[in-house]
């Protein structure tokens, strides 16, 4: 396994426990994305990435991911294909329950030990496009 695997393993080891404090695995001046809806964003560096993350954590009881697929694109970047779990506070929606589908997806730009890019995607099949993988719809299509 390279180092750059290693390192997604060790974080979304501890996402999937619910502990997204850690923030050693970061570069300082991390570009952070959420590109599709809900809440697409752009930010730079640790502090605008914690605030994101804690806005986001704040509306969910008991929030986790749960990595299936783990996919080194290159020498820098790594795909993982993620279910989200949890409960809304306001709404009480079970994610998982509402997500169905396919699930979400963060792509991983590794540097030096460090994740230089975090790209969170609510719709895999939009993540493995933009990194130019196929998706199970173009896969269904191709065979039909």
């Amino acid at each position: 396994m390279s180092e750059n695997l290693e390192l997604v393993h060790s974080i979304l080891a501890e996402w999937e426990r619910g502990n997204f404090r850690s923030i050693e695995w970061a570069d300082p001046e991390i570009e952070y994305a959420i590109v599709d809806e809900p809440g697409s964003q752009l930010g730079l560096g640790v502090a605008a990435m914690t605030r994101t993350w804690r806005e986001f954590l704040t509306a969910w009881d008991d929030y986790r991911v749960e990595a299936h697929e783990y996919r080194e694109l290159d020498e820098e970047r790594v795909l993982v294909a993620l279910r989200a779990q949890g409960r809304g506070k306001a709404s009480g929606l079970d994610i998982g329950a509402a997500g169905g589908g396919r699930g979400s997806a963060n792509v991983f730009h590794v540097r030096d030990g460090r994740v230089t890019r975090l790209v969170s995607y609510f719709d895999r099949d939009r993540a493995l496009a933009d990194v130019g993988l196929e998706t199970e719809e173009d896969a269904s299509e191709a065979s039909s």
